[in-house]
């Protein structure tokens, strides 16, 4: 079952859906819940992972600041070990 829903863009995204429409011979509604999925599978994502971080603050279960800082400034300063085949 599907519903319709009504959304306001500015001319040049509406061009630009109707161009990739065209070159893919889709229509444009099936771009926009294409690019609607993937946008709610991220912030469902985001907001799943950022109730995980506060249940983590409130059972306690956090690191030192200074533990995180040291551990995020040696991002990128050692060399990748690689497994021999």
């Amino acid at each position: 079952m599907s519903t319709t829903i009504s959304v306001r863009v500015d001319a040049e995204i509406e061009a630009r859906l109707a161009q990739l429409a065209e070159a893919t011979d889709r229509p444009k509604s099936w771009h926009l819940e294409q690019a609607l999925k993937s946008y709610l599978e991220s912030q469902a994502w985001q907001v799943e992972n950022i109730h995980r971080g506060l249940a983590d603050i409130e059972a306690g279960r956090l690191h030192p600041h200074a533990a995180a800082v040291s551990k995020l400034n040696k991002w990128g300063k050692s060399p990748v070990k690689r497994r021999r085949r």
